[in-house]
């Protein structure tokens, strides 16, 4: 039986919210499952960041970005360099800056992840497709006022 997040009497956006952090759970717990080649999903974070955004950012950027200390950013983008996923590049204005850039083969290796989710459509299947384009807009909406007032 399905019961609703939270407790009966709890704010309906607290309740909301609580759906979204379950799903987001279950969400990437799947899909690690079916990352290929070894790729991890904070490794897969990196290259969807920098390619949904279309740029390149610094360690401390990409923290910030993705929430996470310094250290474990370091940590997953040297990773995604030794599998060649992303490069380091000299910024033009301070050569002391490098930023990451994301290799053709993180390209490839980022949309062959996102292929991997084909593996999920009949789980995802509860909701149509129209369902879905009407979901988006508005987790997007509440993703945006989210990120701004942190």
């Amino acid at each position: 039986m399905s019961r609703p997040a939270g407790l009966a009497g709890d704010p309906l956006e607290f309740a909301v919210m609580t759906e979204i952090s379950i799903i987001a759970h279950l969400a990437d717990n799947a899909f690690a499952r079916r990352l290929p080649d070894g790729l991890t999903t904070a490794q897969f974070a990196v290259l969807n960041h920098l390619l949904r955004l279309e740029t390149q950012q610094t360690i401390g950027e990409l923290a910030r970005g993705l929430q996470v200390s310094q250290p474990t950013m370091s940590s997953t983008v040297k990773k995604l360099e030794e599998k060649r996923l992303v490069t380091l590049v000299p910024d033009p204005d301070d050569r002391r800056i490098r930023r990451v850039s994301v290799s053709p083969a993180g390209t490839k290796a980022r949309n062959k992840a996102v292929k991997a989710l084909d593996a999920t459509k009949s789980e995802l299947a509860v909701l149509s497709q129209k369902e879905w384009k009407q979901l988006l807009p508005l987790l997007n909406r509440l993703r945006v006022a989210l990120d701004s007032a942190r």
